[in-house]
This record gives structure tokens, C-alpha cells and sequence, in this order.
């Protein structure tokens, strides 16, 4: 299996499908919330609707450099999260990760190996393989955040 088709995959279970790391996955953990759950805010933490948005910024613009274009996301918008007031707009923001998940996969996938280790947009960013893994990792970490504020709105 090629490097590149190991980095989807591995992109693949943290967000979409795969139980090997965590036992669940970002699709696992947000399809059963409702709207009103996903912008419950508890003490100071993010709201699960903030978290899922930062997560899909990041992989939009990404798949924007994946696409040929510039990376015009910026930390300081990554939290901008539109007011969510309807199961609509909850479901909205979900599909939008989901599809934008599917397109980093797919077009990872499609990279030839050998670009993993050219230099990402600028050399301050690192390479695409050193990107790849920080996604795949921040996923990770906002996952264990989401699981977390899940369980806590649970026992409220």
C-alpha cells in the first residue's frame, strides 16, 4: 500500500469510518446529536458545534491547496462558527464535513508519494506529509474533546 493511501486511510478512520485508535470516529460521535445538544455550552470548553466547525475549516482549506489553490485560512477565523438555530444549519455544518472529508481522502489518495515531502505552500508550513499528520492528529485531539463534552452533556 502506497504512503499516500495509508495517510488516507488513516484520515479516513479518525473522521469518517475507522475504530482502530479511538473506538469511534468524528461521523460516530456527531450523527446522534441534535442541534440544541451541539451548541450546549459547558463552562469554558468549546461547544461540539464550534469544535466540528474549527475541524472542517482546517480541512476545507487544505483541500483548497490539495486543489491548486492558496491557503487562505487563517487561525484567528478557524473558532467563526455562524450561529446554529435550527437542526438544519447542525445537519448543514455536518454535511459539509462529511463531503469535505471525502474530497481530502480522495484527493490525497490521488497525490503521487513523492509529494509528501515537498515543501507545503511555504517552507515556514513544512511538507504535505508533515501537514497530512498534523490534520490527522488535531483530529484526533479535538475527537477526545467531543467525546469528553459528550459524556459530560449526558450526565447533566
Amino acid at each position: 500500500m502506497s504512503t499516500v493511501s495509508q495517510l488516507s486511510k488513516r484520515f479516513r478512520e479518525v473522521l469518517l469510518d475507522g475504530l482502530w485508535i479511538a473506538n469511534t470516529n468524528f461521523k460516530n460521535q456527531l450523527s446522534d446529536l441534535s442541534w440544541e445538544q451541539a451548541v450546549i455550552k459547558i463552562d469554558s470548553l468549546n461547544t461540539i458545534a464550534m469544535l466540528t466547525f474549527h475541524i472542517d475549516y482546517y480541512i476545507a482549506g487544505i483541500v483548497n491547496v490539495f486543489e491548486g489553490g492558496d491557503l487562505e485560512i487563517k487561525d484567528k477565523f478557524s473558532f467563526d462558527l455562524p450561529p446554529i438555530e435550527s437542526q438544519q444549519q447542525w445537519e448543514e455544518l455536518l454535511n459539509k464535513l462529511w463531503k469535505d472529508s471525502e474530497k481530502f481522502a480522495a484527493l490525497l489518495e490521488q497525490m503521487p508519494d513523492s509529494k509528501l515531502d515537498e515543501v507545503f505552500v511555504d517552507e515556514k508550513y513544512g511538507t504535505y506529509r508533515r501537514n497530512i499528520d498534523g490534520m490527522i492528529e488535531h483530529s484526533y485531539y479535538h475527537l477526545g474533546q467531543i467525546t469528553l463534552i459528550k459524556k459530560l452533556l449526558k450526565s447533566r
